[in-house]
């Protein structure tokens, strides 16, 4: 072999051991440095995010039904009660007076019948003898109808009389009433969870709406649960039944389980809101060690359909592109092709925080870019791809 030959082989081998070097030399610096991660079944929860508060399902608020100072209070604010249980004694020395004299007017009224009665019955007497001397013609006409009308008139006396009689009984009746309203029961098992008034305070009848009328708060500690405002936007996916995990501000890393029990069926505006919402009410089904107290601040997570496995990626991969001159909206994502991005039109299905659903690509093992952002976000079709293979948690 000449030295012409030699120079020439030795070009074509030097040039084959260089060609991967050239080739990133000159390609490499092009080629974007991107996470992939492959397609593959994941279990996705769809859920939907509210807030609301702690409240009791079974709470009463107690008022006076009669105006009057308290003249005793047999609790204080966390006591435990039962139903039945005297609660507080509104001063009642005016209802007894008024009482006692309601008493004395039935009496009264009643010795007026009595003695209407013995009335009666002498006139009666009177005129059946007056009626026989005048059917004897030993009486004249005009005698005999003077008794007549005493009878008559005796007798409408006593309808008189029984009519106060009736009165003066349900006036006691009354006052009956408003004597044992001085006295305050607790009409349900429970905690007291607010005190408003003192020994001495001045209880308001409830219908006035001013201090006093609101004299204690019972409820009942095991009937607590959890009501959030819904946006009307997401409201059609919510049902009586489904899963929820809740969480009190005051215990951001203790989440509790629930149960949607209740859905309102008009929606409302709610302070400092700009939309309509709905009340949802959740029942707490494991609090686990939160100590729970009514109208705690509280964000509840409802899960709005079963569990599923279903072939998806990270949220991040999919790209949303909206078409105004066409009307419509669609979704991609960026397939690494063997160093190749190529842009992919998919159909999305469910999601969750962290995943969706692609309902158009089924095959698990296909490699999608689902970052950093910063790359994802100027990535054309076409590109070449530097892979960093994301593994699954």
């Amino acid at each position: 072999m000449n030295l012409k030959k030699l120079l020439v082989v030795f070009f074509i081998a030097g040039t084959v051991i260089a060609l991967p070097f050239i080739n990133r030399a000159v390609f490499g610096t092009n080629a974007k440095e991107v996470d992939i991660s492959v397609v593959s079944q994941r279990i996705i929860s769809p859920s939907i995010l509210a807030s609301g508060f702690l409240a009791h399902e079974e709470e009463v608020m107690l008022s006076s039904e009669v105006i009057g100072k308290v003249a005793d209070l047999f609790v204080e604010e966390g006591d435990q009660v039962d139903t039945g249980d005297l609660v507080l004694r509104v001063d009642d020395k005016n209802f007894i007076a008024g009482f006692e004299q309601s008493e004395a007017a039935v009496r009264i009224n009643t010795i007026d019948i009595e003695r209407q009665e013995v009335r009666i019955a002498n006139l009666e007497r009177q005129y059946e003898r007056s009626k026989s001397l005048y059917q004897q013609e030993l009486i004249g006409e005009e005698e005999y109808e003077t008794l007549l009308n005493q009878l008559e008139l005796a007798r409408i006396d006593y309808l008189s009389a029984q009519e106060r009689l009736a009165q003066s009984e349900a006036q006691l009746d009354q006052v009956l009433d408003q004597l044992s309203k001085t006295q305050i029961i607790s009409p349900i098992d429970g905690v007291i969870t607010s005190l408003d008034i003192k020994v001495g305070e001045t209880a308001i009848a409830s219908s006035t709406n001013i201090p006093g009328s609101s004299l204690m708060t019972i409820a009942n500690p095991a009937s607590i649960y959890t009501e959030v405002l819904v946006d009307e936007a997401d409201i059609a996916n919510v049902e009586v039944g489904q899963r929820a995990e809740i969480v009190a501000i005051a215990y951001p890393d203790q989440p509790m389980r629930g149960v949607v029990r209740f859905i309102a069926n008009t929606a409302k505006i709610a302070q400092g809101r700009t939309g309509l919402s709905f009340v949802v009410k959740i029942d707490i089904t494991d609090p686990g060690e939160v100590v729970l107290r009514p109208g705690m601040s509280c964000r509840a997570e409802i899960f709005t359909r079963q569990d599923q496995s279903v072939a998806a990626v990270p949220i991040e991969a999919v790209i949303f592109e909206e078409d105004r001159a066409e009307l419509r909206s669609e979704y991609f994502v960026f397939v690494n092709d063997d160093g190749i991005a190529r842009k992919t039109k998919v159909d999305v299905g469910l999601s969750d925080d962290e995943y969706q659903e692609l309902t158009s690509i089924v095959d698990n093992d296909i490699e999608i870019v689902i970052g950093p952002n910063q790359e994802l976000r100027h990535l054309l079709d076409g590109d070449r791809l530097n892979t960093n293979l994301v593994e699954d948690d």
